[in-house]
């Protein structure tokens, strides 16, 4: 029996890489016919570590090679990137395509003389212009999404959009208007779009990202068809490219703990096994989750109204080594002691899993909502960049999974949100969010139930990965 490589290109960020390496994992373990995963690794040059990364992700899978590119010598302007993210990322890749295209075709030509085919290429959704080279090999390319339904309906979309009104519309819209998103049950509000496409360069590369998925030869996607089910139904119907219901793909161990000491790891971990279940709030926003201080003190006064129980990993946008938890009230740490507990980095898996925490304040990347979901933590939203207003938009209107604290929240380039949420609001949702008689605790208790379902033997996501590798693989085993 004739074995198969497939190529991975993700883009080097942790968010991206994590559901990337998982899928691959799973895939050589699904499939034995399968017997390399390539992983093509690019230098994004504000992500350094992504190659450390990478090898210690893979290091205990002999199923999975890395190759390192060469660092391009012409990278994007970094200041585009406080404005227009999605065309950095576009034209870093673009500038990666030379190395990407030689390596491919020695990786094609070495396979043709062993006993490794190489079957297609599997490419993170801003790798979009690679289906070219796939093309110019006779490689088939798929897609993954490192997101949902939601955003892929959402880029889907665009183009269809774009070619009916005056890209100008989203430059000056107040977000108000209501767009009629195919793959949304309830129409969608402007506001909750991903920010990129109030920005010029970033609509235009959004529009070609949306066009491009059309050419691609199927689409892989990290979610499922119990939390999304009429997206995921949408994408059953038309003429696009198949879509693969393969989530969810979550890395739940093997996780470092960059910023936290092993003592104290062990201090938060005690902590949490004294209180008693489902009584601790969880709050953390990423590794870009930034807030100002006048913000942070207003988060700080809503624990306080509260009362309960919380960790809360603080980021600031202070500069130099100074105190990160100086913007916290004066005195709030010890009017806290013993209820609450203030980090700079957080365990984020190991905290959802414990059955003390009972709620997460969030900033809604798909991987914390996944990760949320299958521990059963119900949660209250506040996006910040990206494609997390609209993901917050659909857990909270169109499925009814999450508590709203803000849905069109946005904390990076020149939409910067200026308003302060205040504390009153943010304290009336932390305690809808951990009442125990919130109807949304049952949903994701059940939708928690679904994802482990989803991905065992016969489960749904299994049954894709298994119609996806017979694809992919076609006549040539």
């Amino acid at each position: 029996m004739k074995k198969s490589e497939l190529i991975f290109i993700p883009l080097p960020e942790t968010g991206h890489l994590l559901s990337t390496i998982e899928f691959g994992k799973r895939l050589l373990d699904l499939d034995r016919r399968i017997s390399m995963i390539t992983i093509l690794s690019m230098k994004l040059p504000y992500a350094p570590h992504a190659d450390a990364s990478l090898a210690s992700l893979t290091a205990s899978e002999p199923g999975i090679r890395l190759i390192s590119l060469p660092e391009i010598q012409d990278p994007p302007p970094i200041k585009l990137l406080d404005t227009s993210s999605e065309t950095y990322i576009i034209d870093f890749v673009a500038k990666n395509i030379p190395f990407l295209r030689k390596t491919i075709q020695d990786l094609v030509s070495s396979s043709a003389q062993d006993s490794n085919h190489v079957a297609g290429l599997i490419l993170d959704f801003f790798c979009v212009d690679l289906i070219d080279v796939g093309r110019e090999v006779n490689l088939p390319s798929y897609i993954f999404m490192t997101s949902n339904f939601g955003f892929l309906g959402f880029l889907q979309y665009l183009p269809e959009r774009h070619r009916l009104v005056s890209s100008k519309e989203f430059e000056e819209s107040s977000g108000d208007e209501e767009l009629p998103i195919p793959a949304f049950l309830t129409r969608v509000p402007a506001k909750v779009l991903p920010p990129g496409v109030f920005d010029k360069l970033s609509y235009a590369t959004l529009v070609k990202i949306g066009e491009r998925l059309a050419q691609a030869e199927g689409i892989l996607v990290n979610s499922f068809s119990e939390v999304e089910p009429y997206a995921v139904e949408h994408f059953s119907r038309g003429d696009y490219p198949r879509a693969y219901p393969v989530g969810p793909v979550l890395n739940l161990t093997g996780r470092t703990n960059p910023g936290l000491a092993s003592a104290q790891y062990e201090e938060m971990m005690k902590w949490l096994d004294q209180q008693p279940d489902s009584s601790v709030l969880f709050l953390c926003f990423g590794s870009m989750g930034v807030f100002s201080a006048p913000q942070i003190k207003e988060i700080a006064h809503a624990l306080e109204l509260v009362g309960c129980r919380f960790i809360w990993a603080v980021r600031t946008n202070m500069e130099g080594d100074g105190d990160p938890h100086e913007p916290l009230p004066e005195g709030f740490k010890n009017r806290t002691m013993g209820r609450g507990i203030v980090c700079s980095w957080a365990p984020q898996i190991d905290i959802l899993a414990h059955k003390a925490t009972g709620g997460f304040v969030s900033h809604c990347g798909w991987n914390s909502i996944q990760e949320s979901l299958w521990y059963g933590v119900p949660i209250a939203t506040w996006p910040m960049y990206a494609e997390q207003q609209l993901n917050a938009f659909e857990m909270v209107k169109e499925l009814g999974l999450a508590v709203e604290i803000r849905l069109d929240y946005v904390a990076d380039g020149d939409r910067v949100t200026l308003e302060i949420v205040p504390a009153g609001e943010i304290a009336t949702a932390i305690r809808s969010l951990m009442d125990g008689d919130n109807p949304i605790r049952k949903k994701v208790r059940d939708i928690m139930l679904a994802a482990r379902k989803a991905v065992s033997n016969g489960g749904y996501s299994t049954v894709a990965t298994g119609d996806f590798i017979k694809d992919i693989l076609g006549d040539h085993v």
